[in-house]
């Protein structure tokens, strides 16, 4: 985020991106830019933490559009657009008045970065910043970037795609006018409100700075969840139409790759707005997909659970089964005593009443002897 008619005055040099006073040397002659509270970070969506009291964005006379004409500059940073303070921010404890609005990106083109904040790791294309101070406790916007709670921040993150976006056309239709740094131009005024995601209730706050020298750690941020597209010939002008030197300098340098590395958390919190991640959007043809596999699962779930049901009846009907046949032969087994004598075959029977018949013969003679004995009378006196 990049205040150049407001920060210009506190700067004692040139501070550039890359070089001799680059990102990395800026904490040595800006102080501020070494504190615990700075900005971009990236955005870890694992650990960010849903706050019920975070209602949606609201803009204020952002659609008061051909009200007046904008001033559209490059400052040798950025290409910013200066708004008028009847534009605000509500949604927020404090009302808050609109200041600038500016943008920042790469140099590669789609897919390549070019956005201060990340998700994840991951970078966007560009992004842009609307810039706000707090009106209800500061005058103006030099009092509010020193003073805790004294500035609010839109970052809208920028994805490349291949329709062209009206609303930045806005800016991107001006900028060979102002090729060379501190040149500006005034512009139609238009709707600031056609650059903003669709979905203004879901967003990711917290507390950081200015992402540019002097650094002030003083910004309420907030980072829409929904990213806006813009074609990739809007990206590609954004990239190469613009110098960072101004018109007199011989060494003419593109102004690209604007952006500011992602800094330490520093056990800051980032809160969201929303309690889970929102569904992405899915073509008909991914519902249909999608519907498609839901049938055949269950249709192959119930093909499963059915021939696991027969499976069991067959195993229990083979154990009912087994235990029949061991139990009538265990009852035969324990019965044995009172089965019944076999019965003799034909020939045995003969043998047995012939053999009776003898025994009887040959018992008769001897019990007539006997009687004969008994009876016989005496022959002498």
């Amino acid at each position: 985020m990049c205040f150049y008619s407001i920060a210009a005055q506190d700067e004692k040099l040139r501070w550039t991106y890359s070089g001799l006073v680059g990102q990395s040397q800026w904490s040595e002659h800006f102080s501020d830019c070494a504190g615990s509270s700075q900005s971009p970070v990236d955005v870890v969506t694992s650990l960010t933490k849903y706050d019920p009291s975070l209602t949606p964005i609201s803009p204020l006379g952002y659609s008061q559009h051909n009200h007046q004409p904008f001033t559209l500059l490059n400052s040798g940073h950025t290409v910013m657009v200066s708004l008028p303070e009847w534009m605000g921010l509500g949604g927020l404890p404090w009302l808050f008045s609109a200041v600038q609005l500016h943008l920042h990106w790469g140099s590669g083109g789609p897919s390549h970065g070019g956005s201060e904040h990340t998700i994840d790791g991951l970078s966007s294309e560009a992004e842009l910043h609307i810039v706000h101070y707090n009106s209800e406790l500061f005058p103006n916007i030099s009092a509010a970037m020193k003073q805790k709670n004294g500035l609010a921040v839109l970052g809208i993150l920028i994805e490349a795609g291949d329709e062209t976006n009206p609303g930045f056309n806005n800016i991107i239709r001006y900028l060979s006018r102002i090729r060379h740094a501190e040149q500006e131009v005034l512009i139609p005024g238009f709707d600031v409100s056609s650059l903003l995601p669709k979905d203004l209730s879901r967003y990711y706050r917290y507390n950081g700075s200015l992402t540019t020298p002097p650094c002030y750690q003083e910004v309420t941020w907030t980072v829409f969840y929904e990213k806006v597209k813009i074609s990739k010939t809007q990206l590609f002008k954004l990239e190469t139409i613009l110098y960072s030197s101004k018109y007199e300098e011989m060494d003419r340098m593109l102004l690209q790759d604007n952006y500011r590395s992602t800094q330490p958390l520093n056990h800051r919190v980032i809160y969201k707005s929303f309690s889970a991640e929102p569904g992405k959007e899915l073509s008909s043809g991914e519902v249909t997909a999608i519907v498609i596999g839901v049938i055949c699962g269950c249709v192959g779930l119930a093909v499963i659970i059915r021939f696991i049901i027969k499976t069991i009846r067959f195993f229990t009907l083979l154990h009912h089964e087994t235990e029949v046949v061991n139990s009538s032969t265990s009852s035969w087994d324990l019965l044995h005593s009172q089965r019944p004598a076999p019965m003799p075959r034909e020939n045995d029977v003969g043998k047995l009443n012939s053999k009776k018949q003898d025994v009887a013969v040959n018992s008769r003679p001897e019990r007539e002897k006997r009687e004969e004995v008994v009876l016989s009378p005496k022959t002498e006196p």
